[in-house]
């Protein structure tokens, strides 16, 4: 799901994914969640996920909440959108462990974080930018035509 007023600029609910082609720039925010950035270097167009757990274990509808499906729905709407797999690129954000678990068992950043360098090395997809990991949240803010990220930085939890 996104949100905003302004349709050129969505803001990216966790679980939501966008992609179309066209001038957008898109916003998030990450804790543990990650958020992949696809871009054409070609067609100067892109599109953003951001999904809250590693893996969808087949229990209810394959939802992009999860990385797994969400990596690969968004590369199939690059697809639709007339985007060439070799001349696509990624940027990866987030994974952080914003959430301190006394056990370390619930390190779900760290496996958010291995689910897309793994999903994107599969699929021969470069990850040519990345901020992840730490214990701090971060805003992204993702320029399509150009493929341009800003990122900024919460404070440490």
């Amino acid at each position: 799901m996104t949100t905003g007023t302004d349709p050129s600029r969505p803001f990216l609910l966790p679980g939501a994914l966008f992609a179309q082609n066209g001038e957008y720039v898109i916003t998030t925010v990450l804790g543990s969640c990650i958020a992949v950035c696809l871009w054409d270097r070609m067609r100067k167009e892109g599109g953003m996920n951001h999904y809250k757990l590693p893996l969808w274990n087949g229990d209810g509808l394959p939802s992009p909440k999860f990385g797994n499906i969400a990596i690969a729905k968004l590369i199939e709407r690059m697809d639709e959108m007339g985007c060439m797999r070799r001349n696509i690129v990624a940027k990866v954000f987030g994974g952080g462990a914003v959430i301190k678990s006394s056990s370390g068992l619930l390190n779900v950043g760290e496996r958010n974080i291995e689910v897309a360098i793994d999903h994107l090395a599969r699929e021969n997809i470069p990850i040519i930018a990345s901020d992840m990991g730490g214990d701090y949240s971060r805003k992204i803010i993702f320029n399509t035509v150009d493929g341009t990220i800003m990122m900024k930085r919460a404070a440490p939890t």
